[in-house]
């Protein structure tokens, strides 16, 4: 294996506050790693240090010479004064030539990515906009080797399902921080989880690292366990001992010591506890009629009409600038329509969490008398109350954060706080926009299990599809153009439905091609020409290439079912799950590729 980065014995700390410490791993050609922690963990502060942002305490980071690496970071940096196509056209390296046609190919994948203006300034661009054309810029330069934090953040979905499926098709090395578990597990062969200052590495993808994961905190517990046992029996020993204990006992005194420290570690969750009841929610939510919205040309919705019934959890999905947010914004009053109504029930307690709501803490507060302001004391039910510093305490904030300045807080802790004001409120109808940026995996399994017990109604707007899955019942689909549509079931229930939309239009298009006409004939009273198509029959040569199509289609499809099998078995080696990784890729291209020319053969037999 070619050795692309090597970290030995890394330590960072802030203050008495160790993030990790004696980290030591490899990075080879063919990589593609994931690395998961907690929020607070260390993970940007990790990244930042292997591209050079940031300094550590004591270890060494090492790369191959000569090794082209790519960053994207997780707010990129927009310098004023450039376009779009300028910032993403990649830079010559020291004593390289320019890149051939540089402008052009910048031109050609920003359009790509949904980049519709490439001359546009980089100060206009959207949240979406801005991480689009840095990743372009990254990718234009092709790197060896790809570091990239929180990559699918303000991504819309279909953009996360194009660099899902470049970088798990492209022999590219990769060390990545992301939330996205379903971008986790199609991309990543190899998962390293941050916790307790130490580092765990996982030969596989997401869903065997959770897994094994479950092992060694079973593992651990057990351990853990037998350690307090034998402190208890070595606890009594110390204390039956005289005060000058001889020589020949100091082994089992430093043993007494040792297991002290051991039996310190703790183990116990560190998640979000998320125990707000909701409040009471009547029979009548809201019915929309005729809702009409558009800002010049631009139609957001059309003449829309819908009676959200009790308890609908719905999932909003588009393409980004297709008007979701809008909708959030009029559905709660906070922007008018252009014509028609919401009609709301009484009983309904909106929480609204949204990308906005982030920005408007007061930073010069500490945390605990920013939600003293809220409330002094919260309800969690009927018969539970919690002070505003115990409520905090569910949400991960201990004594020592409470007092620290909103200023100080990390991403996560902000979206943390955010969800606690929000919660504390005890809504019975949540409104979600964007919920699961920079919030770690950890916290989003909590939230899902509340979400999934909501006893109120949810409305999501989230690009991330394992969320999605796991918490809505239906889906409101922006079309654009004022198209809405309602899709009763989950995302992936959407995508595959809409993945055999696009199979049965390739293959209407390939009967229509198959029907060309094999004549024209001129129509002198219409000057117009008309097709003429003479019915014809497979030839001997098509027919052979029917057969060995078919042939072909069912060893792909098993060959695609035992690599994904092997991939997810946990029984590969770093080598071989790389190999596997490339070929399910090449595999589905070439089944696809199969199908569609069996089908356009079909037809013309048909």
């Amino acid at each position: 294996m070619v050795s692309y980065l090597q970290i030995e014995k890394l330590t960072k700390s802030f203050g008495d506050r160790v993030l990790f410490e004696d980290v030591t791993f490899g990075v080879y050609e063919g990589d593609k790693i994931g690395i998961v922690a907690r929020n607070g963990d260390g993970k940007t502060t990790f990244l930042n240090i292997l591209t050079g942002r940031e300094d550590y305490d004591s270890g060494n980071v090492v790369y191959r010479n000569g090794l082209r690496v790519g960053y994207l970071e997780q707010l990129p940096p927009m310098p004023p004064g450039m376009t779009a196509v300028e910032y993403a056209t990649p830079e010559a390296a020291p004593g390289e030539e320019e890149h051939w046609n540089g402008p052009d190919l910048a031109r050609q994948m920003l359009t790509q990515f949904k980049i519709t203006d490439p001359d546009m300034p980089l100060e206009n661009l959207s949240g979406g906009q801005a991480k689009r054309v840095a990743l372009a810029r990254v990718l234009l330069t092709k790197p060896d080797m790809l570091i990239l934090d929180e990559p699918t953040n303000h991504l819309d979905i279909d953009m996360i399902e194009w660099l899902e499926n470049y970088l798990s098709r492209q022999r590219v090395t990769l060390l990545m921080v992301t939330h996205d578990r379903y971008f986790l597990d199609k991309v990543c062969t190899r998962i390293i989880e941050i916790d307790r200052r130490q580092l765990y590495s996982y030969e596989g993808n997401y869903d065997y690292y959770l897994r094994r994961r479950d092992e060694r905190m079973e593992a651990m517990s057990a351990e853990l366990a037998k350690v307090k046992n034998l402190l208890r029996t070595e606890l009594e020993w110390m204390r039956r001992q005289p005060q000058a204990r001889g020589s020949k006992a100091k082994y089992r005194i430093d043993n007494f010591h040792q297991l002290e420290d051991k039996s310190r570690v703790n183990l116990s969750s560190r998640d979000v506890a998320l125990e707000v009841k909701s409040s009471y929610i009547g029979s009548k939510i809201f019915d929309a009629r005729h809702i009409a919205k558009a800002f010049g040309d631009k139609v957001i919705l059309r003449d829309w009409n819908y009676t959200f019934a009790r308890y609908e959890k719905v999932g909003i999905v588009g393409d980004n600038g297709a008007g979701k947010s809008t909708f959030i914004k009029l559905l709660l009053g906070l922007m008018q329509p252009d014509s028609g109504s919401f009609d709301i029930g009484q009983t309904v307690r909106w929480g609204y969490y949204s990308q906005e709501g982030m920005t408007g803490f007061d930073e010069s507060k500490k945390v605990i008398d920013a939600v003293r302001e809220i409330a002094e004391v919260v309800r969690i039910d009927e018969k539970t109350t919690l002070t505003a510093s115990a409520f905090l305490s569910k949400f991960l904030f201990t004594p020592e954060t409470q007092q620290k300045y909103i200023a100080k807080l990390s991403g996560g802790e902000r979206r943390r706080l955010y969800l606690a004001t929000v919660l504390m409120k005890s809504p019975n109808f949540l409104v979600l926009d964007e919920p699961t940026n920079d919030l770690d995996i950890m916290t989003l399994a909590v939230l899902e299990d509340y979400l999934v017990n909501f006893k109120g109604c949810v409305i999501v707007v989230s690009h991330d599809r394992f969320f999605l899955d796991r918490i809505v019942d239906h889906l409101f689909v922006f079309k654009g153009d004022g198209e809405v549509r309602d899709f009763p079931g989950d995302y992936s229930t959407y995508r595959h439905c809409v993945a055999m939309e696009e199979k049965e239009r390739k293959a209407a298009a390939a009967s229509e091609a198959a029907k060309a006409p094999a004549a024209q004939a001129a129509d002198t009273t219409s000057n117009t020409w008309r097709k003429k198509e003479d019915k014809r029959k497979l030839s001997f040569k098509e027919k052979r290439e029917m057969e060995e199509l078919e042939k072909k289609i069912e060893e792909l499809t098993a060959e695609r079912t035992k690599l994904e099998s092997d991939l997810s078995s946990g029984t590969l080696d770093n080598d071989a799950i790389v190999a596997a990784g490339n070929r399910i890729g090449e595999v589905i291209s070439q089944l696809d590729e199969a199908e569609l020319r069996y089908l356009e053969l079909l037809e013309i037999e048909g």
